[in-house]
């Protein structure tokens, strides 16, 4: 009878010291900022890098398979290059500092569930089609919250995004649908003069039989003042949200204005072609 409460304090003392861990994942490309942190050779040819990105406390652990990607897999060829250590933890505001001796990564919270990497002067990293550099929470608590409120939006006359996500987009895919991956081409049209949205077409997986998909698009102001580019249906109605952090990176929404969370694979992150 007395070995109960042992295991139960036991048991208290695991689940508070694993309270302040967090963990991160997905996959990005290969900037330089990046491939100096984490000391990979600039000339070294990679496709990817997958990470796992642990917090706790004042430290963390980070652990990177990279290399050539293996054609019709999500791994690499001959399983990649590895590396995995540990170092200190600066948080000031809603940024981390990553130190790895005299090396830094910043990364912004952009809220309890995404974390996105950002460049020397703190702006956010740009991605290309196939990934983008947002990490994600292996245990996302679902939240509206957003800590970045860009500057008002100036449009030109076509902006387009484009990525890969995975397939539970609220509105196109429901959750639980079997499939792998989304692809993503979108082209937002505006009237310079007017500084207002006017068309869209969207090219994808999604409307891969169709072609493409048009209508009309706007922009609206969701909590905090958060910009949303919303994509009308045929009917008017909003159907795709995308929250616009900074210039270069669209964030899917829901309806509600959750930023949606993404896998080791893939974000919910589109990125700036042009």
């Amino acid at each position: 009878m007395k070995i109960i409460p042992v295991v139960l304090s036991i048991l208290l003392f695991v689940s508070c010291a694993n309270g302040s861990e967090k963990i991160y994942t997905g996959s990005t490309p290969a900037d330089p900022v990046i491939r100096t942190f984490l000391g990979i050779p600039l000339p070294d040819s990679i496709d990817f890098i997958r990470w796992k990105l642990i917090f706790n406390n004042n430290s963390y652990q980070l652990q990177c398979n990279y290399g050539i990607g293996k054609p019709n897999t999500n791994g690499f060829i001959n399983g990649g290059n590895k590396i995995d250590f540990t170092g200190e933890l600066i948080k000031d505001k809603n940024y981390y500092r990553l130190k790895k001796g005299a090396a830094i990564l910043n990364i912004a919270e952009l809220n309890r569930d995404i974390l996105h990497l950002l460049n020397e002067n703190k702006s956010l990293l740009a991605g290309n089609s196939g990934w983008s550099y947002t990490l994600s929470s292996i245990a996302p608590v679902n939240t509206d919250e957003i800590t970045i409120t860009p500057k008002n939006t100036v449009l030109k006359d076509s902006m387009a995004f484009e990525g890969r996500t995975p397939c539970a987009v609220p509105g196109i895919i429901p959750a639980g649908t079997l499939c792998y991956k989304l692809k993503w081409y979108i082209v937002l049209y505006g009237d310079t003069k007017k500084n207002e949205p006017t068309t869209y077409k969207v090219f994808g997986t999604p409307y891969r039989k169709a072609g493409d998909k048009t209508g009309t698009w706007k922009i609206t102001n969701g909590k905090n003042n958060r910009i949303i580019y919303q994509l009308n249906d045929d009917n008017g109605k909003g159907f795709i949200y995308l929250l616009k952090p900074d210039e270069h990176i669209l964030l899917f929404t829901d309806a509600g204005g959750k930023l949606l969370v993404g896998n080791e694979d893939f974000s919910f992150t589109l990125n700036r072609k042009f």
